[in-house]
């Protein structure tokens, strides 16, 4: 049981009282909240500040910070750019320690047990068995036991031995593949219960659950649960491509125990409670942690009350899952934001001022660490937002200003920091998004000088910075790598229709070796009408170039796609003028973009080191 222990100090200085709240630990940081909100609310202080010691704060629910909260300041122990690889920092965690590892067959064994009176699921296993890893404490992303390799010795991706598939039959909703992906001298899935597919779609990949395998001669009929089976076979974009096209769709398997033969990786029976991981050589492990929560921080707010002034500085955000594709399966229609239904459209609906409209799509959106709903001025400073398995930072709604600065995102399975709209659940999203409550949009978020690398490392089809229906972002002089998809997407609704969007910045940024798994992407790219936005004097660069991809040829460094307007984009040095403006709105400006930019303008985009 964690002991309420907390040391306050009270500072008096021209009739404003500030208070300070030390914690450990071993002390609740929700119960640390709830002192400092009470001594508000008796006069008692008028100013606290909540200070972290160094260790892990786990936490049994999301901790919620509510309008009473408001003007709050929350700090780790050190907020120097080392202090996470010296291990002096604050970690508010998500996640469950796993202990008592057995030597069985080769494997590392443990019992998984109840979680607050409950079984758990979870689709991450981190591990610290090394010294060596870049991440915070040591700690490093297990592999969940998959059809390809964990490595291969030249070094190159291996995601390049992913099988092809055969045919893809949407009146029957199944999908045909080769029997020698499933059964095979190394191992067979004939039998495993949980197994998934992890299916390559042009600029997204489909998380299905297998219902069912049956053989014919050397190929295999794939039926999957509903609802994903549904919404997989009727949903027009993005699509599997077939073989005619040249270049089939790729796919692995994933969460079968026959799965696991290769050092690194890991199944969890959920049946047996046991938890399963294949050592590397000598490999012993000091600590292992599994994730029992989607979120760890709310802000929660309303339109008439919002969240107000508060400011978190120096403390990591760690260790959580995200469980719907376990549950309903994950088919996305871009940038992560899932399809709930999606069917296409015939006859095509006629758009005034759009071309045809094919298909329409309604659209959920997946837990983050930290989600924030109708907040004001909600700051992060130096902070780390790291192993996490849905998306990082989550300016959902409502929110106004804000800044995040000086913070690291990496290890995420998701995008990295989200803000605005991506249409909401009830409106089709082809439709422009202007509210008749303007304080729904998101306005005057700014994201500066942060990193991003390793981020969408499970669902390939999202990105670092996802901005969607938002008003006066700026996103500048970050420096993002080593992403699966697009580096920043700015905008929403594929609509040339005057929306909420506007006067957004875009500029000094950073963004080089993107795009390691999808195409049909760029270092920046656009949708829909945004006046007075403005993305210049960003570097994009050193393209990666995966093998498996839908069309080899189909990527760009900068792309403004659908219903694109009234945005100019200039200044921004890019090897070669590769550029694609599909379906543009009118109002766009392209001037001097390309490798002829001052190269004083190219050393100066990217984080800025302090």
């Amino acid at each position: 049981m964690r002991r309420l222990s907390f040391l306050i100090i009270f500072l008096c200085c021209l009739n404003m009282q500030a208070a300070d709240i030390y914690i450990t630990p071993d002390s609740s940081l929700t119960d640390a909240v709830r002192k400092a909100r009470e001594m508000r609310r008796l006069g008692q202080a008028t100013e606290v500040t909540i200070h972290l010691s160094a260790g892990t704060y786990y936490l049994y629910e999301p901790l919620r910070l509510r309008p009473e909260d408001s003007g709050l300041t929350i700090v780790g122990p050190s907020t120097t750019p080392n202090a996470s690889a010296l291990g002096n920092t604050a970690v508010i965690s998500g996640g469950m320690p796993i202990s008592n590892w057995q030597q069985q067959d080769g494997l590392l064994v443990a019992d998984v047990p109840d979680f607050n009176g409950r079984p758990i699921d979870f689709r991450q296993l981190w591990v610290s068995p090394r010294q060596t890893s870049p991440h915070q404490g040591g700690f490093e992303k297990a592999i969940r036991a998959r059809s390809v390799p964990v490595s291969i010795a030249d070094g190159s991706d291996p995601f390049k031995q992913m099988p092809r598939i055969l045919t893809y039959d949407k009146k029957n909703h199944i999908l045909w593949i080769p029997k020698s992906a499933i059964d095979n001298s190394q191992f067979s899935i004939l039998n495993s219960q949980y197994a998934e597919m992890v299916l390559h779609e042009m600029w997204c990949t489909s998380n299905l659950r297998i219902a069912s395998l049956s053989v014919h001669g050397d190929s295999v009929a794939v039926r999957f649960h509903n609802p994903e089976a549904k919404i997989q076979f009727e949903h027009p974009w993005p699509s599997p491509m077939t073989p005619n096209t040249g270049h089939p769709s790729p796919f692995y398997l994933t969460n079968a125990k026959e799965l696991l033969d290769e050092p690194g990786e890991w199944y969890h029976d959920i049946r047996e409670h046991k938890l399963y991981y294949m050592p590397r050589q000598n490999e012993t492990i000091r600590e292992a942690i599994v994730p029992v929560l989607e979120t760890l921080v709310e802000f929660i707010g309303s339109a008439e009350r919002p969240v107000r002034n508060i400011t978190i500085k120096g403390v990591t955000f760690s260790h959580t899952t995200w469980m719907r594709p376990s549950e309903k399966g994950h088919v996305p229609l871009q940038a992560g934001m899932y399809l709930t239904e999606a069917y296409k459209l015939r006859p095509q609906i006629d758009r005034p001022n759009n071309h045809k409209l094919d298909n329409q799509g309604w659209l959920g959106r997946a837990a983050a660490a930290v989600e924030l709903r109708y907040a004001e001025d909600v700051n992060f400073e130096s902070c780390r937002f790291e192993h996490l398995g849905g998306s990082g930072l989550d300016y959902v709604v409502g929110c106004c200003g804000g800044a995040t600065t000086n913070s690291t995102f990496t290890d995420i399975a998701m995008n990295g920091y989200v803000c605005g709209s991506f249409s909401p659940e009830g409106l089709e999203t082809h439709l422009p998004y202007q509210p008749a409550d303007m304080r729904e949009v998101c306005t005057e978020q700014t994201v500066s000088n942060c990193e991003f690398y390793d981020v969408t490392n499970e669902d390939w089809g999202c990105v670092a910075i996802a901005a969607g229906y938002v008003s006066g972002i700026n996103i500048e002089h970050n420096t993002i790598h080593d992403v699966s998809y697009t580096g920043i997407s700015l905008g929403w609704g594929w609509n040339r229709d005057l929306v909420c969007m506007k006067d957004n910045k875009v500029h000094a940024n950073l963004i080089y070796n993107y795009a390691q798994h999808m195409y049909d992407c760029a270092g920046i790219y656009t949708l829909g009408n945004q006046p007075s936005t403005v993305i210049s004097e960003n570097v994009v660069k050193d393209i990666a170039t995966p093998s498996y991809v839908h069309d080899p040829n189909h990527w760009f460094y900068l792309y403004t796609d659908e219903g694109s307007s009234n945005i100019t984009i200039k200044d921004n040095w890019t090897p070669s003028e590769k550029f694609l403006q599909n379906a543009n709105g009118p109002g766009n400006v392209w001037e001097n973009n390309g490798p002829q930019v001052n190269n004083e303008i190219k050393s100066k985009a990217g984080r800025i080191e302090k």
